[in-house]
């Protein structure tokens, strides 16, 4: 039986299983499968028949994700016929956790105009493995699948994932869900110092998409910058097996240990 991140527990209610198990503390989440719920939640709230597609999420992360029970409300605080800003909240152990605010615009052919793309980097069967589980611990990382492209120039890395884990055990399963379930994990792969001497969660992530993902692979083109007073950035060229599709940015809160 194909396992989940999460059980269905209420109509919006989800219990995590320790596939959500986050990488710098067993007792919290890793946010990517919290950000994986949300965009689930999101497209199953869609009226039957709505043509508009996903263009933009953005994250905020308020605190802690305890691994608790999420509870989750979505409402549309801008609708429209061909542009709608829809808003999620998490709530875990009784207060707000996540807000993330999700634009679709209204989808049409565009394919005549569409600019020209194509996939440059090798194909995952062809990456050796990525080694995630050496680097970060939890239940989350243990179930992915990675593969790393290897001779790339210093500071760029490109990392492949994919995982079988489904979101939620009853719902049928959402490919575009998934997928964001697997953008967080960047901050992750362009590393410049390890996680035993610095702490680098992030705050955000902001995800813009011009073209749906293919398939079951994220290709994940990553760079990251650290500043000079506790910040830094992640910054990443979003692909699929065909080729770039978007981008996502992540703010680092920077500490040493």
């Amino acid at each position: 039986m194909t396992e989940s991140y999460f059980r269905r527990t209420g109509d919006m209610a989800f219990a995590p299983t320790s596939h959500c198990e986050g990488a710098w503390s067993a007792q919290d989440y890793h946010f990517s499968s919290l950000a994986g719920l949300i965009v689930h939640v999101a497209q199953r709230s869609r009226e039957p028949g709505d043509t508009k597609r996903l263009v933009r999420v953005s994250y905020d992360i308020l605190g802690r994700l305890p691994l608790e029970e999420a509870s989750v409300e979505a409402k549309t605080i801008r609708p429209g016929r061909k542009i709608e800003l829809v808003e999620v909240t998490v709530h875990l152990a009784g207060r707000a956790a996540i807000i993330a605010r999700i634009w679709y615009l209204d989808a049409l052919d565009t394919s005549d105009v569409e600019t020209a793309t194509q996939q440059t980097y090798p194909a995952p069967e062809e990456c050796k493995d990525q080694g995630f589980s050496g680097m970060w611990e939890g239940g989350f990382i243990r179930q992915l699948v990675g593969r790393k492209v290897t001779g790339l120039p210093e500071g760029t890395f490109f990392s492949w994932f994919t995982s079988e884990t489904t979101m939620v055990d009853t719902d049928e399963r959402i490919a575009l869900a998934e997928y964001f379930s697997r953008i967080d994990i960047a901050n992750g792969i362009a590393v410049h110092h390890s996680p035993t001497e610095w702490a680098f969660p992030n705050v955000d992530l902001t995800v813009h998409l011009y073209r749906y993902p293919s398939g079951r692979w994220n290709g994940l083109e990553s760079t990251n910058v650290w500043g000079p007073d506790g910040a830094g950035l992640t910054s990443t060229i979003l692909h699929d097996i065909d080729g770039p599709l978007g981008r996502a940015e992540q703010l680092q809160a920077l500490g040493r240990l």
